[in-house]
């Protein structure tokens, strides 16, 4: 199969280039190189015969002739993050679904018709929760002034009872609360659009939070990982917002370079006109504040320091149901928490 990656010279575009051309995929890279990421925009260092085409997905000029003779796309190229204020507004709608639009568009006039896309859970908002008295419940938006108390996990919205954080499930209803979340959901609208307009199939894979060896270093719009990282790296302790008992799931980027892998492999398993979304975690929920002290302790310190500073835009606690992806499509996570962590603290950051 021959694939484009557009992003592919990013974290994780780069580490989906790898897994594909080692079984044997011809690949080929389109990415625009955004100082964000690349500031010094050099060319990346691919595999031997993966041909690379600077160029931006909001471009209709670059994408076709990136798209020439390709039989799938595997779409990697975003802004992520939650970056730093409103003002970030329209480049994150400019690159996620502009760029998404301009692709989908140029896949419906060359007859591409097999789309693995970059999801993310942002879109689910805050995760799922239990009320003992009244079941799942969806809390309301966090509220400063009860931030600025420190009261960090949210109430019940019909009793104030504390609640009970479970995994969420793909089928959960969407509630982006800020506005990379919004530019995400965005994207999978769009690709839901193109494939019943074009007879085209997606298949959306929903990242929960994704570490490991090449993430960029010292920006504000990487992961909470690549902070933590780059503040040992400069020899400080790394700085865990809120209380640090906000869940996540920490999933290494190899494993989802490798459900990149099964899902462009299984695609044409699905009915033409089609889009399916899969969560991509580990099944091992682990919190912020146990993130940052695994990493500290493998790196050799200094410990993190817990600061009861707050992002209205965050939410509380995400974890992922990724049974669907196993079930379906037969995908397994290979590396552990504590694994991933000792190597993540020995490897070299994206300068």
């Amino acid at each position: 199969m021959e694939i484009l990656v557009t992003g592919g010279a990013g974290f994780i575009g780069s580490a989906v280039v790898r897994t594909l051309t080692a079984v044997g995929h011809g690949v080929r890279v389109l990415d625009a190189l955004l100082p964000a990421v690349h500031p010094s925009a050099q060319p990346p260092e691919l595999p031997d015969g993966v041909p690379f085409l600077h160029g931006d997905v909001r471009d209709p000029a670059a994408v076709e002739e990136a798209l020439d003779g390709v039989d799938a796309v595997c779409h990697q190229a975003a802004m992520v993050g939650l970056g730093l204020d409103l003002n970030d507004a329209p480049a994150y709608a400019g690159c996620n679904d502009l760029g998404t639009a301009v692709l989908l568009a140029a896949m419906a006039r060359t007859s591409v018709r097999r789309l693995v896309l970059a999801g993310s859970m942002v879109v689910y908002g805050e995760g799922r929760y239990r009320c003992p008295a009244h079941g799942d419940v969806a809390p309301g938006p966090r509220r400063p002034a009860d931030l600025d108390a420190g009261r960090f996990e949210p109430p019940c919205p019909v009793c104030a009872t504390a609640l009970a954080p479970g995994l969420v499930t793909e089928d959960a209803p969407a509630d982006p609360r800020n506005v990379y979340a919004a530019t995400k959901l965005a994207q999978e609208h769009l690709a839901s659009a193109w494939a019943r307009a074009s007879g085209g199939t997606v298949l959306t894979l929903r990242y929960h939070n994704v570490y490991g060896p090449g993430m960029p270093r010292d920006t504000p719009y990487a992961g909470v990982a690549s902070l933590f990282r780059s503040a040992l790296a400069r020899g400080e302790a790394p700085r865990v917002f809120e209380d640090g008992g906000q869940r996540r799931d920490f999933v290494h980027v190899e494993d989802v370079a490798a459900a990149n892998l099964v899902a462009l492999t299984s695609i044409d398993a699905r009915p033409p006109g089609s889009a399916r979304a899969y969560n991509v975690g580990s099944g091992e929920p682990r919190t912020v504040g146990e993130m940052a002290s695994a990493l500290a302790e493998a790196y050799g310190g200094p410990a993190p320091v817990v600061t009861g500073e707050y992002r209205l835009g965050d939410v509380r606690h995400i974890t992922a149901d990724s049974a669907r992806l196993r079930t379906e499509l037969g995908w397994r996570p290979q590396v552990p928490f504590h694994t991933g962590m000792k190597e993540f603290a020995a490897a070299p950051l994206r300068a």
